[in-house]
């Protein structure tokens, strides 16, 4: 598959690129509070609650139907080549077929990448509204490795005890 990103040449990549897109992502929603009407995060961050909550539903669900046609092209990709490799009198072995993904199966992929971004970023307003820092959720994020997980990385933050919920 090809490299599809790059950091432009003499830029510095930073320790953690999603680190870094998140942590900008939420500077923004938070600059957007003062922003007025004129910019959606505003509208999103003031309106009632149901309109954010029902756009990440929304971004939610595109994201699995997204999924699906993903799958939908590998699938079909792995039958044609299973049909192609019996029709031409090869027995294929599951190590030696030869999968040709079609542009669709790309386009496809794309889509879901772009999809997965209009969800982070509507949870991310979600969680601003209600005074959640993206430093709040990885430490949720954390909680939920075990300690020899999180030891890989020194100085990873997390939940004080009090704070940690494992479900309702």
């Amino acid at each position: 598959m090809a490299q599809k990103t790059y950091v432009p040449e003499g830029e510095a990549a930073p320790a953690s690129q999603i680190g870094a897109s998140l942590e900008t992502l939420a500077a923004t929603i938070e600059a957007r509070r003062g922003a007025g009407e004129e910019s959606y995060t505003y509208r999103l961050l003031t309106a009632t609650p149901d309109k954010v909550l029902k756009k990440l539903m929304e971004e939610a669900g595109e994201v699995a139907l997204a999924a699906k046609d993903v799958e939908g092209w590998t699938t079909s990709s792995v039958a044609a080549a299973l049909a192609f490799e019996s029709g031409a009198g090869r027995a294929a072995e599951p190590d030696e077929l030869a999968v040709q993904l079609p542009p669709e199966y790309d386009e496809a992929v794309n889509h879901l990448r772009y999809e997965a971004g209009d969800v982070v970023y509507h949870l991310l307003v979600v969680l601003a509204r209600y005074g959640i820092t993206i430093d709040e959720l990885a430490a949720e994020m954390n909680s939920r490795m075990a300690e020899d997980e999180i030891a890989v990385h020194e100085g990873m933050i997390r939940l004080k005890p009090e704070h940690v919920n494992r479900g309702r």
